[in-house]
């Protein structure tokens, strides 16, 4: 043994956690691609109207605004809980 134990290299766990937000964020695209093609796309045809794309936009845009504050929310809820934690600790 080197003396570190079973400690990972830090340059390979954050190698992993970068793709493994990569991968993430292709999901959630993948998915809000899936949820306004099905919400804004009527009728495929060779182009797309200015309905459809005005849809697309506020679709997107929705997802992002809904993405962030369910992010924004966990990120609070686990510092209330954090801090719940430390103080039932005392």
């Amino acid at each position: 043994m080197d003396g570190q134990g079973a400690s990972a290299d830090p340059q390979l766990q954050q190698f992993i956690e970068i793709e493994s937000q990569k991968q993430r964020f292709q999901q959630l695209v993948h998915h809000m691609t899936e949820v306004c093609w099905e919400k804004c796309m009527d009728k495929p045809g060779p182009k797309m109207d200015s309905r459809a794309e005005t849809c697309f936009v506020n679709c997107v845009e929705r997802f992002i605004d809904t993405s962030q504050f369910i992010l924004n929310r966990l990120e609070q809820t686990q510092r209330s809980r954090g801090s719940f934690s430390e103080a039932m600790a005392d």
